[in-house]
């Protein structure tokens, strides 16, 4: 089908810009970068999208611009749409209603798989006992400890930890619940795409 056609390369294409966007992200850490020959060319093409979601308060707190990581988000959810609609057999409801569910969940795990990871580099770090005031340490706190401090309030009802042992349990909290809601979500996507209207 024509339909399924355009949707593989509409999801091919999405997935190519999203690596570029990631990668402005992290020349966004390494300023040297920036002034490169491909560092002003991948800023060139992500940066028109990744300033739309900016001015908007509700990602950014006093310390941590949380934009970029929202507008991933988007971009995973588009391509996680189009991925679906790549495999579509016929448009019913319940395909509807699934492909809404799968966009939501999209959006979520990518968050919590982007959390999990800049968890266990800061690990990583505290492990290795790299030098803990360096900027870029200080930005990954700034992204995992609002929901890190959460999950352990929730898991030591306030006593204090060390903070690799919070970092270590927000990292396995996560993970599972990350893996429990993809199979909830997978068995609802199943019983929406079953039904017959």
């Amino acid at each position: 089908m024509i339909l399924t056609a355009l949707a593989r390369i509409v999801s091919v294409v999405v997935s190519i810009y999203m690596l570029l966007c990631i990668v402005r992200i992290f020349f966004s850490w390494v300023p040297s970068l920036m002034t490169t020959k491909w560092g002003r060319l991948i800023a060139g093409l992500t940066d028109p999208y990744l300033e739309l979601f900016r001015p908007i308060a509700l990602f950014r707190t006093p310390n941590v611009d949380f934009s970029p990581i929202v507008a991933l988000a988007v971009l995973s959810v588009v391509n996680n749409l189009f991925v679906t609609l790549s495999y579509a057999v016929r448009i019913t409801l319940g395909f509807i209603l699934s492909l809404l569910l799968d966009a939501v969940w999209s959006a979520v795990s990518f968050l919590l798989g982007f959390f999990l990871v800049v968890v266990f580099i800061r690990i990583i770090g505290v492990i290795a006992r790299l030098a803990t005031l360096h900027p870029l340490w200080q930005i990954l706190d700034g992204i995992i400890n609002p929901l890190l401090f959460r999950v352990n309030t929730l898991i030591y009802r306030g006593r204090a930890v060390q903070y690799l042992q919070g970092l270590i349990t927000g990292f396995i909290v996560v993970l599972v619940a990350r893996g429990l809601g993809g199979w909830i979500v997978r068995l609802l996507t199943s019983l929406l795409m079953s039904l017959p209207f």
